[in-house]
């Protein structure tokens, strides 16, 4: 929340004692806020009312018995510092090694900040105003547009995935069904999966207001498509790569948790809160053996998509610093680093597509 910057160092001090102790009174922080600060016992009791009113600390209880502890909002929010974080392997990092079921919980509009909304609404006033003016101008541009951010796009989540192909030869496959020579034909249909995908998303622009199983299903099947990788989900544990969390093992919990994330966004009415949402949550119960992230990526775009949004290429982001974001969700379940890269790579897609000659 932007508030955050703005609380005083005494309020500071309160959250780092509330974040080491799991429960906590009144009485058990004032002696330590009172020796750092040297301030009264009606100050503190001040400032844990302006920080429960604020989502940082939960209360429980009345009168002499009241107690609190940090919230699970504030935890999701608070901003890491990413390679202090990652310096340390990742057996050494105190993390979750297991889906936490309380996730849920903290899956609303809160996860953007007022501000934030406000921002990306106005940044997106320009992607509105030049796709428009192309409609209306310039069909021929606007066409051209689209295959740019498709090829870019397919070529950027590919490579997150590890994929070796190029841009420029992710464009002459694209565009020119020419193979890239000494690469994987598997690389090469993951690519064109990736375009199919996106074409399927432009043409059927409504079908992504609403998101159930079924349709990240459809999604997955598309983009995975003549790869061997099972289309359902999957029965089966799966590990991680670089980190000890471990998701759902079985396909009774999978569905279960999917159905929990269909109701869930039906609650959260802001789309770009709805395709956060969509990009972490996918990955993190990761329901499929493989292909879980780009799915996320592909339909957290869709629903931009069919809420008059622009869709995200997240051609400049750093695919290592991706994963970062990505691992920290899991171990975690911080999305600071994600919502960091998801609002600059908005950023990024407004000001690059559509606005040439605008």
């Amino acid at each position: 929340m932007s508030f955050y910057s703005t609380l005083n160092d005494r309020q500071k001090s309160i959250i780092d004692f509330a974040k080491k102790e799991k429960t906590f009174q009144t009485g058990d922080v004032f002696p330590v806020i009172e020796k750092e600060f040297g301030v009264l016992r009606l100050t503190v009791v001040r400032d844990l009312s302006f920080l429960e009113k604020n989502n940082i600390l939960e209360k429980h209880g009345k009168g002499r018995s009241i107690s609190y502890n940090i919230s699970r909002q504030y935890l999701t929010l608070e901003k890491i510092d990413v390679d202090k974080y990652f310096s340390r392997p990742f057996s050494d990092r105190e993390a979750k090694s297991s889906f936490n079921e309380e996730i849920f919980y903290i899956l609303n509009n809160g996860l953007f900040s007022e501000d934030e909304i406000e921002r990306l609404e106005k940044i997106n006033k320009k992607y509105i105003n030049t796709s428009n003016k192309l409609t209306k101008d310039s069909p021929v541009i606007l066409r051209k547009e689209w295959e740019r951010l498709i090829i870019e796009l397919s070529w950027k989540s590919s490579e997150i995935e590890g994929n070796t192909y190029t841009l420029l030869e992710t464009e002459a496959l694209i565009r020119e069904m020419r193979f890239a020579k000494g690469k994987d034909r598997a690389e090469a249909q993951m690519i064109l999966n990736h375009k199919k995908t996106l074409d399927f998303i432009l043409a059927n622009k409504d079908y992504f207001k609403i998101i159930n199983p079924d349709k990240i299903i459809k999604i997955h099947e598309l983009l995975t498509e003549k790869i061997d990788i099972k289309r359902d989900f999957r029965d089966h544990p799966v590990g991680i790569t670089g980190t000890i969390y471990r998701p759902l093992p079985r396909k009774k919990a999978i569905e279960d948790a999917m159905k929990k994330l269909a109701e869930s966004l039906v609650e959260v009415a802001n789309p770009f809160v709805k395709s956060f949402i969509i990009l972490v949550m996918i990955a993190y119960i990761h329901p499929f053996e493989d292909g879980n992230k780009r799915t996320s990526r592909i339909i957290a775009n869709a629903v931009l998509h069919a809420h008059d949004k622009s869709m995200l290429s997240y051609r400049n982001v750093d695919s290592v610093e991706y994963k970062k974001a990505m691992l920290l969700f899991y171990e975690q379940n911080n999305v600071s680093y994600m919502k960091e890269i998801f609002i600059q790579q908005f950023e990024f897609a407004v000001e690059n597509y559509f606005s040439s000659g605008v």
